[in-house]
């Protein structure tokens, strides 16, 4: 079978299948609940809004007790973060699997930049043509994208849409010449 062929096929199956509604949460470990509520709160402004004191069985299924927090989103997802009570003695690698990105306006955006400057954390801004990016890496190592679309999105993700499969096709077969042409040099 051929990507393609496969491609169409999976295509019909995904239309018909619900899909969930939204992002409920994600999950990380921090080392300092405060450092991460004084970040997704005061500087981001996403309020905590639940903090749930707990002892439940970890892989392994030895019982350790933590402290979950949750920061929401407008739309009523969260992300949320462990703090393990003996993370002294059993302590846990922060690392971040890629990058989270949160779509906003631009006056959001410009907010929540004033914001991390004002604090002191480094940030880039990237414009790739279809959203500008502002990235920052939060105290638990986790990598944040805030993005704003460009006005034209539904256009550019209608066009991107009748080439998606070809043009990953195109990639994976070793072809790797950008196809971004809204992208400022």
């Amino acid at each position: 079978m051929t990507i393609g062929v496969q491609t169409a096929t999976t295509s019909a199956v995904k239309a018909s299948v619900k899909r969930p509604r939204r992002l409920h949460h994600a999950a990380w470990v921090t080392r300092d609940s405060e450092a991460t509520r004084h970040f997704y709160e005061d500087i981001l402004g996403l309020p905590l809004v639940a903090t749930w004191a707990e002892r439940a069985p970890m892989a392994g299924g030895a019982m350790r007790e933590y402290v979950h927090t949750f920061f929401a989103f407008a739309d009523g997802g969260a992300l949320a973060f462990f703090q393990h009570a003996d993370q002294a003695e059993r302590p846990i690698d922060l690392n971040s699997p890629g990058h989270l990105a949160f779509e906003c306006d631009a006056e959001t955006q410009r907010g929540i930049k004033e914001r991390l400057e004002a604090a002191g954390y480094a940030l880039r801004v990237t414009d790739h043509g279809y959203c500008v990016s502002l990235y920052v890496t939060d105290p638990n190592n986790l990598r944040l994208e805030f993005t704003v679309d460009h006005p034209e999105l539904d256009r550019i993700n209608a066009r991107q849409r009748q080439h998606a499969h070809e043009d990953l096709e195109r990639w994976l077969a070793g072809d790797h010449t950008p196809n971004n042409d809204i992208r400022p040099h």
